[in-house]
């Protein structure tokens, strides 16, 4: 489980990656984010997470 979420009390949506916030949601973004969220398991919330970060892995990151 390499990635989290935290939802703010304004409506935001705080994503991140091994510990260090990668990206932040705001507005209907946000919205969107939590309905996709409630209904992953968590296989399936670690994809919707890393879709959510956009342009984050591509392949070459070192192990």
């Amino acid at each position: 489980m390499s990635f989290g979420w935290q939802a703010t009390k304004d409506g935001r949506v705080r994503i991140s990656w091994r510990g260090r916030v990668v990206t932040t949601l705001a507005g209907d973004s946000a919205a969107r984010f939590l309905r996709e969220i409630e209904a992953a398991d968590e296989d399936s919330a670690q994809r919707v997470m890393a879709r959510a970060t956009g342009n984050f892995k591509r392949g070459n990151e070192r192990r």
